[in-house]
């Protein structure tokens, strides 16, 4: 949670880490295993680009910089630092299109979407939204960014061939992030001050639910066949999976302060930054159950976001200043990147 307050807030200050249990005091709010009605999760599997998801070969990594305004260009193939870039301030969520040929960059503090040309490196945009948007998501087909307003609690829906905001849509309480459904038609936001997951039509542009999921839930990511949504609960120290369909609950015990979650392109294992051991836990999604965890940094690293290509594990580590890189099948460390001060989203083209 108080990674969450942070992101909202834009400063990128710390929280001291003894807060912990008087946050879960004031958020105590206890999840059970229980079944909600509501319109039926698509059960086809996908047949574009998975949100956050591979497209073969990764080329450049993006890493937002909280405290230095900035994005690092990280080359993929030798995961070295190739530019970097000014934004607007406390950039923190950060979406490539399908075509990679732009990044949109959440700027917390300036409460607007900046648009990066991968070709020039450049912001060629910026767009206004509304009070500190932190999380963004690319629907599979590439025409609408949603951004979760964590200070307005609502969604910001912007046409990205126009790159306009075409529509507003009221969720819970301080959404840190938003994800789609792998055939785009839902979208989910995790709203860490409600305890809630919204439920997003993306054709109506309306609510269809909210569904408990948790303490202070932050993250989200949904499988590819769109049967289940994983949520990290990050001041109950688990991940909630959700069955879309039933919208019964299972909760997965992790480390303490789980901010991320990424699920592979198989659908078989969801990858989750935990902040307070350095760690990444690898969940089974068959059985629900942590398979492995892998350490990437000691104690107050701050592993805090994640995405997972075929490729690799890309976890950034906010007070290490770093991306870290994972081999996704022997779960090895692959490189440490240095990128800028207080690293925070990660995206791949």
């Amino acid at each position: 949670m108080f990674s969450a307050l942070r992101s909202r807030a834009g400063s990128g200050r710390r929280h001291p880490r003894t807060l912990w249990p008087a946050l879960a005091a004031a958020l105590g709010i206890v999840l059970t295993s229980c079944t909600f009605a509501g319109s039926a999760e698509t059960d086809a599997a996908a047949t574009t680009p998975a949100p956050g998801g591979s497209r073969g070969s990764d080329d450049r990594v993006y890493v937002t910089n909280q405290q230095d305004n900035t994005v690092s260009v990280i080359d993929a193939h030798t995961n070295k630092v190739v530019n970097t870039v000014k934004t607007g301030k406390a950039p923190e969520g950060v979406a490539v299109t399908p075509d990679g040929r732009h990044v949109y960059i959440a700027d917390n503090g300036s409460a607007q979407v900046s648009v990066l040309n991968t070709r020039s490196n450049k912001i060629t945009k910026t767009v206004p939204v509304e009070k500190s948007p932190t999380g963004v998501s690319i629907s599979p087909d590439g025409t609408s960014l949603y951004v979760a307003n964590g200070g307005s609690n609502n969604i910001s829906v912007i046409d990205t061939g126009t790159d306009r905001v075409t529509a507003s849509i009221p969720v819970g309480k301080s959404p840190v992030s938003v994800t789609f459904s792998h055939d785009g038609n839902t979208a989910y936001v995790a709203n860490s001050g409600s305890g809630t997951l919204s439920v997003i039509n993306t054709r109506t542009r309306q609510v269809t639910g909210n569904l408990p999921a948790g303490r202070s839930p932050v993250g989200v990511a949904v499988t590819p066949d769109g049967k289940s949504a994983y949520v990290a609960d990050e001041v109950a120290a688990r991940v909630v999976a959700v069955e879309t369909r039933t919208r019964k609950t299972t909760q997965v015990a992790v480390g303490e302060g789980p901010f991320d979650v990424a699920i592979g392109p198989d659908g078989k294992s969801v990858y989750t930054a935990v902040l307070g051991p350095g760690e990444v836990s690898v969940i089974d999604t068959a059985g629900n159950r942590v398979s492995s965890t892998i350490p990437v940094g000691s104690t107050g690293t701050d592993p805090f976001n994640i995405e997972v290509t075929s490729q690799a594990v890309y976890v950034t580590e906010q007070a290490a200043g770093a991306l870290t890189v994972i081999d996704p099948t022997s779960h090895k460390v692959l490189a440490t990147v240095t990128v800028g001060n207080s690293p925070y989203g990660v995206a791949v083209s």
